[in-house]
């Protein structure tokens, strides 16, 4: 019988370059779905404490690490072990960076609803809730995919900028 597998503990080959083991997908399109569940209230009740309580998620997710995250705690403790090793793990650096911009347009709806910015806290939500529901129903995270988009962006200005070029002296 083989060994349990930890949910948490990165696959052979998961191709993470993070120092954050590889993610279940599932794991995170599990998150994507709760944090859907939670942003549709937030939208139509004009909630800015509940808001922030998602703010909250997403800052422990972005800064603490994906291990740490509400959301992938109730993962692990509710369904991972039930449905069995992934047959796959993705990299944790783009998630947590959508959890980032999530903080982000959350910490911003939070502020808008709380001052009476209702506008503001409105078209927040709205962005933060239309990226959930794509990776949640489609697996497509806006987020990873900005985190590519920079990365790429990133590498080319690295690679035209003479002081960080191969054989470059100070």
């Amino acid at each position: 019988m083989p060994a349990p597998v930890d949910p948490a503990a990165p696959a052979a080959g998961s191709g993470s370059t993070s120092a954050e083991p590889g993610l279940d997908p599932r794991g995170v399109r599990f998150a994507a779905a709760a944090t859907t569940v939670v942003l549709v209230p937030v939208l139509l009740s004009g909630s800015g404490w509940l808001a922030g309580a998602q703010a909250v998620v997403f800052a422990l997710g972005a800064f603490a690490g994906m291990r740490f995250a509400p959301y992938s705690l109730l993962y692990r403790a509710l369904l991972a072990r039930r449905l069995g090793p992934p047959a796959e793990r993705e990299d944790a650096a783009p998630v947590r960076f959508s959890q980032l911009v999530g903080f982000v347009f959350a910490a911003v709806a939070t502020v808008g609803y709380l001052t009476g910015l209702t506008t503001l806290g409105i078209v927040a939500t709205a962005l933060a809730l239309a990226a959930a529901f794509l990776n949640a129903a489609f697996g497509f995270c806006l987020g990873c995919e900005m985190y590519t988009v920079i990365a790429r962006i990133r590498a080319r200005l690295r690679a035209r900028n003479p002081h960080t070029a191969e054989g470059a002296t100070a």
